[in-house]
């Protein structure tokens, strides 16, 4: 695991009519303040990313398909200072990816059509407090 990130278990509650997925809350662990929710869709075998947050912490949920995310430590000061992290979320592993400023991340559609990415961030999106790099620049094969 990468300095900072943490990969948290939860719960489907299961519904005839339709299932209930939960997030997060006030009281979570992970939780720090609230900026914003969005989603973010991913068709299969396509790639976004990567992508440097320098204020935003996020935390990211898969409801919908299966989404790879693959992160990356280039922080000089961090004990996984150049290590990776991969791993793959959906609603057979329904789990929030809480993802500190500082880390890169790129993301990849596994399932078949539409793959949908949650993520509940501390802060409002900001176009100018995020860094990109094509994904090319990061040593990672997809």
């Amino acid at each position: 695991m990468l300095k900072g990130v943490a990969l948290t278990k939860l719960k489907i509650i299961l519904n005839p009519k339709g299932d209930i997925f939960h997030v997060l809350n006030i009281d979570s662990p992970c939780y720090s303040s609230f900026g914003e929710v969005y989603f973010s869709t991913i068709n299969e075998g396509c790639v976004k990313g990567w992508k440097k947050h320098i204020k935003m912490s996020m935390n990211i949920v898969v409801p919908v398909g299966i989404i790879k995310i693959v992160l990356y430590d280039d922080r000089k000061d961090s004990f996984s200072f150049g290590k990776f992290y991969e791993i793959e979320l959906s609603k057979k592993n329904y789990c929030r990816l809480t993802i500190p400023n500082g880390i890169w991340m790129s993301f990849m559609g596994i399932s078949p059509g539409e793959n949908i990415l949650m993520n509940f961030a501390n802060i409002k999106h900001d176009p100018f407090e995020s860094i990109n790099l094509p994904l090319n620049e990061i040593n990672y094969k997809w």
